[in-house]
């Protein structure tokens, strides 16, 4: 097809796949902002053993896309995998939500079941997460350019859930009662089961290929025995099982997380780099891949400090009291504002599903923003019922700030997608956009730092403090996450595209395990911590910690960016 006889619009399957992938972001994000107060002011775990287990959930999370996405490929195909996936995570929410119930009265099986649930999501989301990133770029033809566009818009997808779900996970389970954490475990599993069911009904019908064939179906030459439904919960049951041993031993017995990693990933470079067929262009090219995924390693164990130390610090020594009193006018112009929006939505929606074939997906538009009407109706019937002026807005549970760095995404995505085409011939390469990824991480730590130098333990400070940390944050993930999984694809060869991939997922992993032996050196009162010959007393030496790791990786990085942009570049 012609470039200029290419449609603008994108295909409605983008949509469903945003739709999808924001109702799971929303369950993984609400369900993390919540789980480590959970493991200490409900189960009662030391922040050390909180702050491991934390990091061997997350480590894990990252590591099972590499099974289930070679699962995927070879035998049970995107679609499958990724309704499996949901349904296993669903099942998890609703596991960790019993545990939630009854750790007041059965502790040892509330316990049982924490284990279980975390394994069941970890299961899961190797089938979930890998499968439905890969089925975007499908949806275009070869060479179109509204695929870039296509990944802008589905990114926003996981942001927008990733916003929603600490805030209504928060709002519903963090509320200074730990018998209340409950709620926020239904609320992500509510949230699966949305996301499963959006891909059930309208998956067949909208992500389809360019030329109508729908994308995702079983592989050509599966055996018909392992698409047997006794084999596929069998191996799913195994699976979790597996996992849930997994995350109880490296929580608990041997810290061996980390030394798979590196197997893996000294593995993945023997077999690649043993490959004859490659030219030394192409070996040129991976090794970039391997040398920018090990810095990218330094900044996600710090930015990812998000779920459990800046958690503990966010509760304990930040002020949250707002005593902020809205006026109620403003919330009615906010909800007229809502009503008009929502009827530019029904009249878009009624315009562009006017065919008979999108009537169930009209109608369920219809259904969502009739629920939306009805609870924007509601709250304001309440509030002329309550005949007040003003409503008092207290104090902010410490889970709804982890909604912060996906809020900030949100609001200066449209900034950052505007400024690197302006700079033209001045716009930096990946590997320096990288570092200064590092360096606006290390900014928002020296930012934090500077608010807690010098104060007493126990001291509260300013709220500005953390939600400028995040925001520059925000700006780091910008300039090196988005970049760093766009440097992959292009410099990876195509029989090890895959392979690559992992690389970068392991990156990812190792950070996230990294990360959660980072959060067991914050301070306690009265106690002293040292890592690397370095004594950590107090929040501003834990926050110091990271702007001299993440600083020093990153000017390293802008060291090396000139030879690295160089390696990239090179010809056969």
């Amino acid at each position: 097809m012609p470039e200029t006889s290419r449609p603008v619009s994108h295909p409605k399957g983008l949509y469903i796949l945003f739709v999808t992938e924001m109702w799971e972001r929303f369950n993984y994000y609400g369900m993390r902002a919540v789980l480590i107060l959970f493991m200490t002011k409900a189960l009662l775990f030391s922040k050390v053993f909180s702050a491991n287990l934390y990091g061997s959930y997350t480590g894990l999370i990252y590591l099972t896309p590499l099974l289930g996405g070679y699962i995927a490929d070879r035998y049970w195909g995107n679609k499958r995998s990724i309704i499996i996936g949901g349904i296993v995570m669903a099942a998890g929410e609703l596991i960790l939500f019993t545990s939630a119930s009854l750790f007041q009265h059965y502790s040892s099986v509330s316990l049982l079941l924490f284990f279980s649930g975390l394994g069941c999501m970890i299961a899961g989301n190797g089938f979930f997460k890998p499968n439905i990133s890969s089925l975007v770029g499908q949806l275009y033809p070869d060479g179109d350019n509204r695929k870039d566009t296509a990944y802008t818009i589905f990114y926003m997808g996981i942001n927008t859930g990733g916003a929603l779900g600490p805030i209504i996970c928060g709002l519903a389970g963090d509320t200074g009662n730990p018998a209340d954490f409950k709620w926020a475990f239904l609320a992500g599993g509510i949230s699966m089961i949305i996301s499963v069911l959006v891909q059930v009904v309208f998956h067949h019908r909208y992500v389809t290929a360019p030329d109508g064939k729908v994308l995702g179906l079983t592989p050509e030459r599966v055996p018909v025995k392992v698409l047997q439904p006794i084999a596929i919960i069998s191996g799913l049951v195994l699976f979790a099982l597996l996992m849930i041993g997994l995350l109880y031993l490296d929580a608990t017995v041997i810290n061996y997380l980390s030394y798979l990693m590196l197997a893996a990933v000294v593995l993945i470079a023997v077999i690649i780099f043993r490959d004859r067929s490659l030219t030394r262009a192409e070996k040129q090219r991976i090794k970039v891949i391997f040398i920018v995924s090990f810095f990218v390693i330094f900044f996600w164990a710090a930015f990812e400090q998000a779920g459990a130390s800046l958690t503990f610090f966010t509760d304990e020594q930040t002020d949250r009291q707002l005593n902020w009193r809205i006026p109620v006018w403003s919330i009615q112009l906010l909800s007229a504002l809502l009503l008009y929006l929502s009827y530019h939505l029904f009249r878009k929606a009624q315009k562009q599903l006017s065919q008979p074939a999108d009537r169930p997906l009209r109608l369920s538009v219809y259904g969502l923003l009739s629920l939306f009407l009805i609870a924007i109706t509601g709250t304001d019937i309440y509030l002329l019922i309550k005949r007040e002026d003003s409503l008092l807005l207290t104090e902010i549970p410490p889970s709804l700030f982890l909604s912060l760095g996906s809020i900030y995404i949100v609001l200066f995505a449209p900034f950052f997608a505007w400024l690197w085409p302006r700079l033209g011939k001045y716009e930096p390469s990946a590997p320096a956009k990288m570092a200064m990824g590092l360096l606006f991480l290390a900014a928002g730590y020296l930012w934090i730092a500077f608010g807690v130098k010098d104060i007493a333990p126990g001291t509260k400070v300013s709220i500005i403090w953390i939600t400028g940390m995040y925001a520059l944050h925000a700006f780091g993930e910008f300039c090196l996450s988005p970049i760093g999984l766009s440097l992959v694809n292009k410099l990876s060869p195509l029989k090890f595209s895959s392979l690559l991939m992992a690389v970068w997922f392991l990156a990812a992993a190792a950070a996230n395990k990294f990360a959660g032996v980072l959060s067991t050196l914050y301070p306690e009162k009265g106690r002293t911590v040292v890592f690397l010959g370095y004594a950590i007393r107090n929040a501003y030496d834990f926050f110091l910690l990271f702007v001299a790791m993440a600083g020093v990786s990153a000017i390293i990085l802008l060291m090396m960016s000139k030879w690295l942009a160089a390696m990239m570049t090179t010809r056969k």
